[in-house]
């Protein structure tokens, strides 16, 4: 077994290419992040947020995929066994960082857009960093949230706990761990799906809720042992201008979430998760992880398109609007519409 554990890594490395980084940002800002937890229970926000950060005031790398339970939950999603999958995973992806710097300070001086960012099915927050990266560098908040709604690969929330033989308040945090939830035979997807996305949504009006008690000077309790000094955030949000967008499951968060709460003004899809840079064209095209178009030029497309539709929307006052061409499908490797043959709609009744 531990032969063929071998065989699998070494064969993952060779099908893999020289694509082993996740892309900077391409804006003027350099970008930190962090992470927030509000609750000892499942009922908390849980985020990666990232955002414009002081030059220098941290040279410690992001950990990309920060625990083993990740790579437990991918495994199940991807119906795999979990030892398997672990090692697999350890072996291509266990040293990646992703391009941001671990809290770094927050900086001052300006007022940000805000983005609350919902991620895809059987994904986490930090599966996105090259787009959050990305918007961050360009001038953007970015609240990745990590929903708990059973459609993340893996998450958890922390639980305080008696430690054993303690006496008096003496308690032991926890993680507790919930996985991806697969189908049931004969349950129906559509109902579970609907719940799930009514939860994610409720998830991402409650984060853009926190950021804006954070944004107003509000003390918030992080119950992860981090230093981040949230408290330079204060006035540094600019509260008319915010955006929710997503992948895959997530846009249909995003959809959901606009009708929720009128503060969001803008949604954009958004279809590049980070292992389309770190894994080489057999595997990605195995897992669906690759098209034909190479990832970098791809993602650049898709991220100048993002900026012009926020721009346009949001009414930001930057340069964004030079690519305004792309939201009309016009440009190389660019289509308008979709290649993809879609049933007809149905005809809609006459009030």
């Amino acid at each position: 077994m531990i032969l063929l554990f071998r065989l699998a890594c070494q064969s993952a490395k060779e099908m893999g290419s020289n694509l082993d980084r996740i892309p900077e940002g391409k804006g003027p800002y350099s970008v930190g992040c962090t992470d927030l937890m509000t609750d000892y229970s499942i009922q908390g926000i849980f985020l990666r947020l990232y955002y414009p950060s002081q030059i220098g005031t941290s040279d410690e790398e992001t950990i990309w995929i920060p625990n083993r339970e990740y790579y437990y939950g991918l495994s199940d999603f991807l119906n795999i066994y979990r030892t398997f999958g672990e090692f697999i995973f350890t072996c291509n992806f266990g040293s990646v960082t992703c391009p941001a710097k671990w809290n770094a300070a927050f900086k001052l001086g300006e007022k940000y857009p805000l983005i609350i960012f919902s991620h895809g099915l059987g994904a986490f927050r930090t599966l996105y960093s090259a787009i959050c990266t990305e918007m961050a560098s360009q001038g953007f908040v970015v609240a990745a949230v990590e929903h708990r709604d059973q459609s993340s690969s893996a998450t958890y929330y922390l639980n305080e706990k008696p430690a054993l033989g303690a006496k008096g308040e003496a308690s032991e945090v926890h993680k507790e761990w919930i996985y991806y939830r697969k189908l049931k035979a004969g349950e129906d997807e559509v109902a579970l799906r609907q719940q799930q996305v009514q939860q994610r949504a409720d998830e991402c009006v409650r984060a853009l809720d926190l950021m804006l008690d954070i944004n107003s000077g509000k003390q918030i309790v992080n119950v992860l042992p981090l230093s981040f000094n949230w408290m330079l955030l204060k006035d540094s949000i600019d509260v008319q201008k915010i955006a929710v967008m997503g992948h895959s499951f997530g846009a249909a968060t995003t959809i959901e979430a606009l009708s929720k709460n009128v503060q969001f003004k803008g949604t954009v899809h958004q279809s590049f998760p980070d292992f389309t840079f770190l894994t080489g064209n057999i595997v990605g095209k195995i897992f669906g992880l690759k098209g034909q178009l190479n990832p970098n030029t791809a993602i650049d497309i898709s991220n100048k398109a993002s900026l012009a539709f926020l721009q346009k929307h949001l009414g930001l006052d930057k340069d964004f609007d030079q690519w305004d061409s792309l939201l009309e499908g016009k440009g190389q490797d660019v289509i308008p519409g979709t290649n993809i043959d879609l049933p007809p709609m149905p005809p809609q009744s006459k009030q």
